[in-house]
């Protein structure tokens, strides 16, 4: 099979200081791509020199710098508080990020471009596990569907130029991402990142119970992000959506868009117990019943993106144990703060 992409382009990853640009980035560096003997660059500029909010300053930054891959993993994020008390916010500054870097990747003749969407995008009430045809099947999760309907129009952009002008943009929908470079704000964190410092904070202060939210019994999908980056690597290497063997709906048309996890959940009660075995942990764990527990299950349907030959590799014992790390290395390295809000 010929590779979709070569080892000279110069690949932008927008959002690539964050956790899985940066997990994009490592992947692609390992494949071969970026490197100055090839001709090849990856740009990941920070904000400070590239407004992503900003139009101008986008296509300004285009001009200047010529991509000829465009991988967008930039998004404003949070969990379940962040997503309830910053509506416009989620809605607002991701439709515009998605806009602008999407729309000027088309006008400046960028040969392929890969649009990061979210697990977030289907119904709360999808049938599990849950397939790409679930899209637009019924009503959102309403802790988070600002950001959730933000991500869709992310796609339908993609989709749309596909169409009408056979622009080259294709999307992954990734199920909840943990790893190094993960954001353990205690109030803007999601999931995992927020349980991870919950519990080292509990052993450090040696607390002896702990109150997590919710009943526990939610049911959740975890990827480790050097997963996702392999991934992304490998649809940008060999998906094509035209393609006569590419993946298809279920009523024969070809997807633009397609899941990638592990296709295996986990309960908030069980993942709970993991990381208190990680982190050492062995005070009591509390349920705090008032609080949301969100989507009761989400566990995406992998076996499109499988049947073309990706799979997962890190379990989610060793991706527990690998981001405790990284926490405790974050941690060391910003001792000297009294609040940190890592990413």
């Amino acid at each position: 099979m010929i590779k979709k992409i070569l080892l000279n382009e110069r690949i932008f990853i927008a959002g690539g200081n964050g956790m899985a640009g940066s997990a994009i980035g490592r992947k692609l560096i390992e494949a071969g791509y970026g490197q100055s003997i090839n001709g090849g660059s990856i740009l990941t500029p920070k904000r400070q020199d590239l407004d992503l909010l900003d139009i101008e300053s986008v296509r300004s930054w285009f001009q200047l710098n010529k991509p000829t891959i465009v991988i967008l993993a930039a998004a404003k994020v949070g969990g379940i508080l962040a997503n309830s008390s910053q509506p416009a916010s989620f809605i607002l500054d991701n439709i515009k990020i998605q806009t602008n870097v999407i729309e000027t990747a088309w006008q400046s003749g960028v040969r392929r471009l890969l649009f990061l969407g979210s697990s977030c995008i289907y119904p709360k009430f999808s049938e599990q596990p849950i397939q790409e045809d679930s899209l637009l099947d019924g009503a959102l999760e309403d802790t988070n569907e600002w950001y959730a309907i933000a991500k869709i129009s992310g796609i339908k952009i993609c989709q749309a130029l596909r169409i009408q002008y056979g622009f080259d943009a294709i999307s992954l929908m990734p199920t909840n991402l943990y790893g190094p470079g993960d954001n353990y704000h205690p109030t803007h964190s999601h999931v995992m990142a927020a349980l991870i410092r919950k519990f080292c904070e509990a052993v450090d202060k040696s607390y002896p119970s702990i109150t997590c939210w919710g009943s526990g019994s939610p049911l959740r999908e975890f990827l480790h992000v050097d997963d996702l980056g392999d991934a992304v690597v490998f649809a940008l290497e060999k998906w094509d959506p035209s393609a006569t063997d590419a993946p298809l709906n279920n009523v024969g048309n070809p997807l633009t868009y397609l899941n990638v996890g592990t296709g295996l959940d986990i309960s908030i009660k069980d993942l709970t117990s993991k990381i208190a075995v990680a982190t050492g942990y062995k005070g009591h764990i509390l349920w705090d019943k008032t609080k949301p527990d969100g989507t009761p299950k989400k566990q995406l349907n992998v076996n499109r993106l499988k049947e073309m030959g990706w799979k997962y590799s890190i379990e989610i014992d060793e991706g527990i144990k690998r981001t405790v790390s990284d926490y405790r290395s974050q941690l060391n390295d910003c001792s000297k703060r009294d609040q940190y809000s890592l990413k």
